[in-house]
């Protein structure tokens, strides 16, 4: 039975104007990634401070310099229309890697964590 299942994916930004590389694995029963989410514990940091380049299976789904304010939606988007739509991704090696940049902007910087929000769907018969 395939269900519908949301996979969190934390990064740790601690040094202004620094890239942070990080490599997740998702669960082997995961066939397909359908949508993705960009949030942080400090969105204002996120916002005006961030980009990165996102891929799934060594195929890449968003650029270098990718802003983060593209892949985030505020609290005015109703809950089930808040994930971009990624269509049906085939996982094939279940490595997502995230290269994160934070870039100098008229705010200053605060430590903040980026989380990633892939919605997946998992066969449970595999």
């Amino acid at each position: 039975m395939i269900k519908t299942i949301y996979k969190r994916f934390d990064l740790q930004v601690t040094t202004p104007n620094q890239g942070v590389s990080k490599s997740f694995e998702l669960d082997k029963n995961i066939v397909a990634v359908k949508g993705l989410y960009l949030t942080a514990d400090r969105r204002d940091q996120l916002y005006f401070r961030g980009s990165q380049r996102i891929e799934i299976n060594k195929d890449e789904l968003f650029p270098e310099d990718y802003l983060s304010e593209m892949l985030m939606s505020g609290l005015n988007v109703p809950v089930n229309q808040r994930y971009y739509d990624l269509g049906n991704i085939d996982p094939g090696n279940k490595i997502v890697k995230m290269d994160f940049k934070d870039s100098n902007t008229v705010i200053g910087f605060f430590p903040y964590t980026v989380s990633l929000f892939l919605k997946c769907d998992k066969d449970d018969s595999k």
